[in-house]
């Protein structure tokens, strides 16, 4: 089996927002799909304090990933031998390369069970007070500073023409940058939503502004996890 398990979105969530069974299936094995072996050790270490460092074996899974640097732990898959999938934050698949392992979990006919967690993405878009029934995920924006205008605008325009709410993320130390971005190239009455340390109970950060009174109270996001979702 493959459990694809979620891990924070900050150390400073309270462990009760999480299911029990999350321990049970980090007690019942040993292997484990990791993007970072250090997060993924803290995380493992979260849920279950008792469980050994030392008797993890952890085979690394990013986005460079191709099913041939995993065939080790794949070969024991398909003898029987159930591993965790762990994303750096929230819930594997999602923003996540851990969908290449689930999809040859599925070509195997080898069980896929998820289990309940958070998701920044989905945390800021309910937050937001925007469209939850249509809305679109974009991932990282263009960093060349041409193409990321091009790309701004053109989420704009989806958002005037459809109605679907537009959500994108950054990397942390680039936030204000796209910040600065975002009100210089959006129109003034677009609505930005900025979700900043979701799940953090002493900083988290959630407003819904006009561009334009954005410019007037610019936050500080710089190494800050935030999400950003344009909407009406």
């Amino acid at each position: 089996m493959l459990f694809l398990l979620p891990a924070y979105l900050s150390e400073n969530t309270s462990i009760s927002h999480f299911s029990p069974v999350i321990r049970e299936y980090i007690m019942q094995t040993d292997y484990f799909f990791v993007e970072n072996e250090k997060t993924a050790r803290k995380v493992i270490k979260f849920f279950a304090p008792e469980k050994k460092q030392s008797d993890l074996k952890l085979f690394l899974l990013d986005k460079y990933t191709e099913n041939s640097d995993i065939k080790e732990a794949q070969d024991r898959m398909l003898n029987g031998q159930d591993f965790g999938l762990l994303s750096e934050a929230g819930l594997p698949c999602i923003a996540d390369p851990g969908n290449l392992i689930v999809k040859w979990c599925h070509e195997k006919n080898i069980r896929v069970i998820p289990i309940s967690g958070p998701s920044s993405i989905i945390l800021a878009l309910i937050s937001s007070g925007f469209n939850g029934q249509e809305f679109t995920f974009n991932g990282y924006l263009p960093i060349e500073k041409g193409e990321k205008k091009k790309k701004i605008q053109y989420l704009e325009s989806e958002l005037q023409k459809t109605g679907y709410t537009q959500i994108f993320m950054e990397t942390p130390y680039r936030n204000n940058a796209l910040f600065d971005d975002l009100i210089k190239f959006l129109s003034p009455n677009t609505k930005l939503c900025i979700a900043a340390n979701i799940n953090d109970s002493e900083h988290e950060f959630i407003k819904t502004r006009s561009i334009k009174d954005w410019q007037k109270n610019k936050p500080e996001l710089h190494k800050i996890p935030a999400v950003f979702v344009l909407g009406k």
